[in-house]
């Protein structure tokens, strides 16, 4: 079961920008409620579709106090709880972070192994990739970052019981 999704952010003033759960050194952050990582978000809304278990506004909405200022890693753990408990594991994430600035390619590998110590999943099956907006819109203005992901989930079988 493959799920799609998708996320947005408008780039601000004295917040801190996090990407794939990896702090990174940039003159402006993510609005948000939680954190406003999109990559993350993407993520989330991805497997949560895949698993046809709602979407990230659904289970986390933004009006809620409790996730107020959130790091996303600890909301991607909280769909991986979902997953598992509706018998389901990730098995492929393919995520792409669109954005002028920063470039991410040096934050990779930390964002990979975040997203997969979150979800109890091999960092190999992760893929992220960074492109630009090629000056093109509110991304390309340096105004905003998006991120796209596709996920694949599978059923986990338990044996049955003797």
């Amino acid at each position: 079961m493959v799920g799609i999704g998708y996320d947005i952010h408008r780039l601000v003033e004295n917040r801190t920008l996090y990407l794939g759960g990896v702090k990174i050194d940039f003159s402006k952050g993510l609005a948000g409620h939680s954190d406003g990582d999109v990559l993350i978000h993407a993520v989330c809304d991805a497997l949560l579709g895949a698993a046809n278990l709602g979407d990230i506004g659904l289970h986390f909405p933004p009006d809620d106090e409790k996730y107020k200022g959130i790091s996303s890693i600890e909301l991607l753990k909280h769909v991986r709880t979902f997953l598992e408990r509706s018998n389901f594991i990730p098995r492929n994430i393919d995520a792409v972070v669109i954005t002028e600035e920063p470039k991410i390619l040096t934050y990779v590998k930390s964002m990979r192994e975040n997203i997969a110590n979150a979800l109890h999943i091999p960092a190999e099956i992760i893929s992220i990739k960074g492109k630009t907006n090629e000056g093109l819109g509110d991304i390309g203005r340096g105004n905003a970052i998006a991120a796209w992901a596709v996920c694949e989930v599978g059923r986990i079988y338990a044996p049955p019981e003797r």
